[in-house]
């Protein structure tokens, strides 16, 4: 009976044990991974800034790409940014009715949306929108070895591809910012005036008393840095995907989900920074 239980814990300790080598070697494995993603972002950002600061810059591609990234999507951030505005609103008017607080309802939406709302939601949106179709093309281009060819006929893929799209985006997003900023001001000053029966010149004066430049300003300099992100996330995602067909789509989706996660933790540490100061 005795040698019964022992063989029966020597089985289930070879068992536990197995199980935990298991998982501590899923977890190197998984933090491997990781710093080799991190140290080939860190890698293509160099590489691409070698371009830039040679002013070797394909100028008709650049205006090309920032046309595609940034004009085209004009509509879908204004609508996005619109509307969050008008939830800011709806929140804070429901508390200005309730409490007698509507001289600051234009404030709290001004700041809401020029600090964290218009550049965040800008970056998730063209993060969904051109982040996946620039990771959908590249990938495209890495599977049926165009970045091959490009590499063959001495013509660098990173400033072929890379360059022109994160040049387009520092000045796309910056711009999406300003009109996400706008949008959400307007979205937020219709639902006041309409629920709340907010005066549109009380909820203007709000903004001019309550909304420093620091503020303004903050969000642009966010954006800058979504800029960087997003492209580096998509352009890596495209240049490193395998498994042919298949393998874009995983890129194209890991891409975005990426994008937005780093955006996100992004937006975090940029805000600790920034209007801590």
């Amino acid at each position: 009976m005795k040698g019964n239980i022992s063989l029966h814990a020597v089985i289930l300790f070879c068992n536990m044990k197995e199980v935990f080598i298991k998982f501590f070697d899923n977890i190197g494995k998984k933090a491997i991974s990781f710093f080799e993603y991190v140290g080939g972002i860190v890698i293509l950002l160099f590489n691409t800034l070698m371009w830039i600061l040679r002013l070797d810059i394909r100028i008709n591609l650049t205006i090309q790409q920032a046309a595609l990234l940034g004009v085209d999507s004009i509509f879908i951030v204004f609508v996005t940014t619109f509307f969050s505005g008008a939830v800011v609103s709806l929140q804070l008017a429901e508390l200005a009715v309730r409490y007698g607080l509507a001289k600051f309802i234009g404030g709290g939406v001004a700041i809401a949306m020029c600090r964290e709302l218009a550049p965040m939601l800008t970056a998730v949106v063209v993060a969904g929108r051109a982040g996946s179709a620039i990771t959908a093309e590249i990938s495209s281009m890495k599977v049926t070895e165009q970045l091959d060819a490009l590499t063959v006929m001495a013509v660098s893929p990173v400033k072929y591809l890379v360059v022109p799209r994160l040049i387009a985006c520092l000045i796309a997003f910056p711009i999406l910012t300003l009109f996400a900023d706008f949008a959400g001001v307007l979205g937020g000053g219709f639902v006041a005036n309409m629920l709340a029966g907010v005066d549109i010149t009380i909820y203007t004066d709000s903004i001019k008393n309550m909304l420093a430049m620091k503020d303004f300003w903050g969000g642009l300099y966010k954006s800058l840095f979504f800029a960087v992100e997003v492209v580096l996330v998509s352009c890596y995602q495209g240049m490193t995907t395998k498994g042919g067909a298949a393998g874009v789509g995983i890129s194209t989706t890991g891409s975005v989900v990426i994008s937005i996660i780093v955006v996100f933790i992004s937006n975090y540490l940029l805000s600790s920074i920034i209007f801590s100061l």
